[in-house]
């Protein structure tokens, strides 16, 4: 595994006063006013937010954005962190998986509104009567549309390190926290990158629910790109769509420029298997930071803080160690499977007692036959766009210049939110006399499936050369390449988006069943519409109903099928 190259000293690029310090202190700068500029307001209270309502004039488009972007960014790195922190425990540790990962699996199957439903009085109560309470659950909403995927992502990268390498790491002592930061880390990055990249799409398909929340008596507006769509769908303003769809464009693309592109550059210097003869991505972001004086600073500073923390792992990570014998692991493991069954068991009394003194045997029924009609376009879903996009995204991740040209792309289609397509959907559902049970469906799909994609243009770009010139040399070709090559390469990675799609339609169903268009109103019969409507009046003891019953179809989907998919992926297709 390479190493990135090390940035140009001070002395080497020529002085202080050089064209890429000048470049880089601009870029800082632009940060700073973006950041002053885009939390302004969040200090004000919530009846002087109420005297300025959203409004569609396209001249408050650039401070729209901005406020979302923000939140978007914020959500981001506490998603970062909690992937850094949960996948890892959940991959090193055998008995914190056994509760960690169905517990991601009911995560990821809760959706935006069930989020915001049980968080908004608590986010709220932090600043009373202040806009900064809001902006801790639009902050929380978009979140939740993020780190599962990334958390996914790094697990399933971190489950699959060679152990060659692990060999190597232990040869030369390195510290858990160093072997994390070494090796860990740099394995996971170019996937993870990636799904970052979907991540974030998937918090702008959110981003009405997140800024327009309405949840009973409560309703906060927002300023910013989802509210700005949310009030256009309700006067029927396709001007204004049209507006946002450029705002969230323009957005998009400097995301792109300024941080993916740069990590997509910089990733690709830890990517397990280099290629010789390719052109590896290129960023001007990234380039800038190298040859400036403030990247030296910045990577002096990173290395500072790692290695303090590496002394203080070494001098208290150590201690209270016992070794233990067989014996007592078994009876360790028996007493986990015991807590891990009576906490399931307390949390089922706990939501029977909560919801049983409002909602009959007869309700249950229905929500699980809810569930039944959901679960079949999630599944039929995920079949059609996993035959579109597993054979593209195997076609771009082998070439790296096409991936790079896609990559702003796929951001765009991916960020596109359900909402935008109201107009034409509910409008041609009405017109053309459709079932709206089949014709809603596709809007669970559209901001999930380019997890497939993503997934798969990882995997295919971490297929080594040698392994594509065997094939070459042996003749492998047509239907035979993809058998022995291309799909058993991909098919962890495959796995991982499938999860995450599977669960994010899930979740996308409160958004695809119920759609409107001025004063027409669809809906679709299915569990996603009865948690929108339950959401929308406030009966919390449906809502949990709704949330626990998809959760269960989620975590049993995901246990019985792409669990059992995903260890037979890992431990027959395993390149190391």
């Amino acid at each position: 595994m390479s190493q990135p190259l090390p940035p140009i000293s001070v002395r080497e690029s020529g002085g202080i006063l050089t064209y890429w310090n000048i470049v880089a202190a601009l870029l800082v700068l632009g940060l700073v006013v973006f950041l002053a500029e885009a939390s302004r307001g969040v200090g004000q209270s919530l009846a002087e937010l109420r005297m300025t309502p959203v409004s569609l004039d396209p001249a408050n488009l650039p401070n729209y954005a901005a406020r979302t972007s923000l939140r978007m960014l914020a959500a981001m790195l506490l998603s970062l962190l909690f992937t850094f922190t949960y996948a890892t425990w959940a991959a090193k540790s055998r008995r914190a998986e056994m509760l960690l990962i169905p517990l991601l699996d009911i995560l990821q199957s809760v959706p935006v509104l069930g989020f915001l439903s049980v968080t908004v009085v608590f986010f709220m109560s932090l600043a009373p009567g202040r806009v900064l309470g809001a902006e801790f659950a639009a902050v929380f909403a978009i979140f939740t549309s993020q780190a599962w995927n990334m958390a996914f992502s790094f697990y399933q990268s971190l489950r699959t390190v060679p152990d060659d390498l692990v060999e190597v790491s232990r040869t030369f002592g390195l510290s858990s926290w160093r072997r994390f930061w070494r090796l860990d880390v740099p394995f996971a990055m170019p996937p993870l990158v990636w799904n970052m990249m979907v991540s974030m799409s998937g918090g702008w398909f959110f981003v009405v629910a997140s800024e327009a929340i309405s949840v009973g008596d409560t309703t906060i507006t927002l300023p910013g790109i989802g509210s700005y769509i949310e009030l256009a769908i309700e006067r029927r303003d396709l001007v204004s769509v049209g507006w946002a769809i450029g705002a969230m464009l323009v957005v998009i693309l400097i995301y792109d420029q300024l941080l993916f592109r740069p990590l997509v550059a910089w990733a690709d210097h830890f990517r397990f298997e280099q290629e010789g003869g390719v052109q590896p991505p290129r960023s001007w972001a990234l380039t800038v930071l190298r040859r400036s004086s403030l990247g030296g600073l910045l990577k002096a500073c990173l290395n500072f803080v790692l290695q303090g923390c590496d002394q203080l792992v070494r001098k208290f990570g150590n201690q209270g160690k016992k070794s233990s014998r067989d014996g007592w692991g078994r009876w360790i493991d028996r007493a986990w499977y015991v807590t891990l069954a009576a906490l399931a068991a307390l949390t089922c009394w706990k939501i029977f007692a909560f919801i049983s003194p409002a909602v009959s045997l007869a309700d249950i029924t229905e929500v699980i036959l809810l569930g039944l009609a959901t679960m079949a376009r999630v599944f039929v879903l995920i079949v059609i766009a996993s035959a579109i996009w597993v054979p593209v995204g195997i076609w771009i991740g082998l070439r790296p210049g096409m991936a790079s040209a896609v990559q702003p792309i796929a951001q765009f289609l991916a960020a596109f939110p359900a909402n935008l397509f109201f107009p034409i959907v509910v409008s041609g559902i009405v017109a053309l006399k459709l079932n709206s049970n089949i014709w809603l469906s596709p809007l669970m799909i559209l901001g999930t499936q380019w997890y497939i994609l993503f997934n798969v243009i990882a995997g295919a770009s971490t297929i080594p050369s040698e392994l594509r010139d065997a094939g070459t040399n042996l003749g492998v070709q047509g239907w035979l390449w993809w058998r022995k090559i291309a799909l058993p390469a991909v098919l962890p990675f495959y796995v991982t988006g499938s999860i995450t799609a599977s669960g994010g339609s899930w979740n996308a169903s409160i958004v695809a069943e119920v759609a409107y268009w001025g004063d027409q109103h669809l809906q679709a019969r299915g569990l996603g519409a009865y948690i929108a409507q339950a959401t929308t009046a406030g009966d919390y003891h449906r809502i949990v109903l709704g949330i626990a019953v998809m959760s269960a179809f989620v975590v049993i989907i995901n246990r019985g099928f792409w669990r059992q998919l995903y260890e037979y992926a890992q431990g027959r297709f395993r390149l190391s």
